[in-house]
């Protein structure tokens, strides 16, 4: 096991929305290790190609790579991420230490004032699109966005480039964006917009060998409820560009694939036999 010294470096992404989650990193790890943090803002290639189609490039490790790259070379001792974006395998060498106390998990939907039922949604996630038309406006056209929060917002409420677009209450939150000259919020109820795995989480991944240093800044319950999401998608095959939706709530499990809806009840199952349960929604025995 690798010894941290008192300062650790904490490898995060450049945009401001992971730079905030990792100053909220920060500020854990230093009240429950007492140590001092030192961060380190990395540049990955899904932040540099913003022509690309995530979906069409595959969206794997697109946001992840390069602070991978910086555990492995030891430039840093923990990475932190945004759990959703994470493909279900690590790396060799790397692992999951646990999650930060995960936030609001919905999505929100973000309109121009004057729409009343967006005819043109923007949006890259195939899950949301998914979700979107077949439950809320079917008759709705989609198309990609690309860029961080506050340049999605201004595509939409000064570029006129959409309707509408959908973002993750816990990005907002964490923000602290609660409007926007032009723009109307509203928060997507779980039951008809289910969450992709591990949304809402803020992750912390290091070296297999410093797992047990970083137990105590992790969050138990977040940890059993994400775990468990990843875990049905991994035994599906499936990342963060699949039209699937997981998302664990105490003993209920919502999820969304095919066009359908399903909420599963996981109450008094061991952990295999709620895998098990979960994983028959999707055909899978």
């Amino acid at each position: 096991m690798t010894d941290l010294a008192p300062k650790i470096i904490l490898a995060t992404r450049k945009s401001p929305l992971a730079l905030k989650q990792a100053d909220l990193a920060s500020s854990v790890l230093a009240e429950k290790l007492g140590v001092e943090v030192e961060t380190l803002p990395l540049s990955t290639t899904g932040d540099q190609r913003l022509e690309w189609s995530l979906e069409q490039e595959g969206g794997k490790g697109l946001f992840t790579k390069e602070l991978e790259v910086a555990l492995l070379e030891g430039r840093a001792d923990v990475a932190v991420h945004s759990a959703k974006d994470l493909p279900t395998e690590m790396p060799s060498g790397l692992a999951l230490a646990g999650y930060l106390p995960r936030e609001d998990p919905r999505d929100v939907l973000v309109a121009r004032t004057e729409v009343d039922s967006p005819k043109i949604i923007a949006t890259g996630s195939p899950r949301r699109r998914a979700q979107l038309l077949a439950t809320h406006w079917p008759d709705a056209q989609m198309k990609e966005i690309r860029g961080n929060v506050g340049t999605r917002l201004r595509k939409i409420a000064e570029d006129h480039e959409a309707d509408a677009t959908v973002l993750a209450a816990a990005g907002l939150r964490r923000l602290g964006i609660q409007d926007f000259p032009g723009l109307r919020f509203e928060h997507l109820p779980i039951e008809g917009m289910v969450p992709a795995p591990g949304q809402a989480a803020i992750a912390l991944q290091v070296r297999e060998g410093d797992i047990g240093r970083f137990k105590d800044a992790c969050h138990t319950a977040t940890a059993e409820a994400v775990d468990f999401e990843r875990a049905v998608l991994a035994t599906m095959g499936g990342g963060c560009q699949v039209a699937v939706g997981v998302h664990r709530q105490g003993d209920s499990l919502f999820i969304f694939h095919e066009d359908e809806y399903s909420k599963v009840d996981l109450s008094g199952l061991s952990y295999s036999s709620a895998l098990e349960r979960a994983l028959s929604v999707f055909g899978i025995q």
